[in-house]
């Protein structure tokens, strides 16, 4: 695969993080009784940064933790799977804030709702989306979108974050000949 398009650099990046954030700040009115879920593993990586600026604009540390949906999942069974999820917190009666890199078919989001139910029954699950890029199989929608991407099918969206990948970065990649 190759590089078609460069969607957003690592300051665009930060931007739609941020107003992700605020968003989420405006949207409950403050953070009280918020958690952030990323979901592995880029996921993970964007939820820990909208707790870090939700912390720089509020003063108020949120809990955060990260969600393996590998075993909810509808497309891939595995055998003996150890659930590599570190929620060390209760999501009871709390408006948890999924969050993915990319939503495309709402398939994953599906078996994230999924494994946070195993877990507790949340007052309310909210969805933040750095790229949404539609095609979506189930009727899912993010609450919080950073970029908005209409993309063909056969295109495939990378979100790139600098501990994983070396660099932030959102690129569109496509099918070599």
């Amino acid at each position: 695969m190759t590089i078609k398009t460069l969607i957003l650099d690592g300051k665009a990046m930060n931007r739609a993080i941020a107003r992700i954030s605020y968003e989420i700040i405006e949207h409950n009115k403050g953070v009280d009784n918020i958690c952030i879920i990323g979901i592995l593993s880029r996921g993970v990586e964007i939820a820990n940064r909208i707790a870090q600026k939700i912390l720089e604009v509020e003063n108020k540390q949120v809990e955060v933790g990260s969600l393996d949906i590998t075993s909810y999942r509808d497309d891939k069974k595995v055998e003996n799977h150890v659930d590599q999820s570190q929620i060390n917190f209760s999501i009871e009666n709390k408006k948890v804030v999924l969050v993915d890199d990319v939503i495309f078919t709402g398939r994953s989001v599906r078996a994230a709702i999924d494994a946070l139910m195993a877990r507790g029954r949340p007052l309310k699950i909210e969805l933040a989306v750095l790229v949404d890029r539609g095609h979506r199989d189930l009727p899912i929608r993010a609450d919080f979108v950073g970029k908005n991407l209409p993309t063909s099918k056969d295109e495939k969206v990378k979100v790139m974050v600098s501990p994983r990948d070396g660099e932030d970065k959102v690129i569109i990649l496509k099918e070599e000949n």
